[in-house]
């Protein structure tokens, strides 16, 4: 597809969402708030199409977000705050800026190099990060964050060097929550147990490993297994809450092979 017929479509999408705005009674309703945990749904649907490798799905989803971004710049235009227009040129401004490596005479080899300059930049922007930290979103779900904070930090030189040491890291915190644990100390073992979490993900991104990808691919093997288990459980037209864990942990053993 050329960059004129790219360029057409986005007209049209935006010439859609005019029409929508004025006609649609649902459209010509909605807010920038009552939009947001929609918005929050739609990124979850491409989280799923992406963790799936369906690209079919990935290209509807990535759609349904951008009549998002659509939306709330219309909704910004019709507050006088901002436009579509605003919102393309501060993100153009905003990737030429933190590229100079691309746009300046600044020098960047590496992955690593880049996410030091492009961490650097951000706090000396007009508006931007006033701490290193102060990007991460406080309503970001706690393991994300953690991962977002390892990763901000290293930006930043305040790492390990080797895996092996943020491996020995996880042992003396998995020790240290052991002792709580037998101490009947449950404040303090919850603590530990937090920084054992973050110990292990902060290991797994040593070896390239994202946490949420790790764990959600662990929740569908799970579910996978569980539904078998509970199917095979109902043919017999037997309860599951009236079995037995070695009962259960038969069929769970032939999922697991399957």
């Amino acid at each position: 597809m050329s960059r004129e017929e790219t360029l057409h479509s986005f007209e049209r999408l935006l010439n859609i969402m005019d029409d929508l705005r004025e006609q649609c009674p649902w459209d010509k309703k909605q807010t920038i708030e009552s939009l947001r945990h929609l918005t929050i749904e739609e990124t979850y649907e491409l989280s799923d199409a992406i963790l799936k490798n369906d690209l079919n799905e990935v290209k509807k989803e990535l759609g349904d977000i951008l009549l998002h971004i659509v939306f709330y710049a219309r909704i910004g235009s019709e507050q006088k705050s901002f436009d579509i227009k605003n919102v393309m040129d501060e993100l153009c401004e905003k990737l030429i800026y933190r590229h100079p490596h691309i746009y300046g005479d600044v020098k960047a080899e590496t992955e690593e190099q880049v996410k030091q300059n492009w961490e650097q930049l951000k706090q000396k922007e007009k508006g931007g990060n006033k701490t290193v930290l102060s990007g991460v979103p406080d309503s970001m779900p706690a393991l994300l964050k953690a991962y977002r904070i390892q990763e901000k930090v290293r930006a930043m030189g305040f790492d390990w060097d080797k895996p092996e040491q943020v491996y020995e890291k996880v042992k003396e915190e998995l020790d240290e929550f052991e002792k709580e644990v037998k101490d009947g100390n449950s404040e303090k073992s919850m603590q530990e147990f937090g920084d054992v979490l973050f110990s292990l993900i902060n290991y797994g991104r040593f070896l390239g490993i994202n946490p949420e990808d790790a764990l959600e691919h662990t929740n569908k093997k799970f579910t996978k297994r569980f539904n078998y288990l509970e199917a095979k459980i109902k043919e017999q037209n037997r309860d599951l809450k009236d079995c037995t864990l070695d009962e259960m942990n038969v069929y769970w053993e032939e999922a697991k092979k399957l």
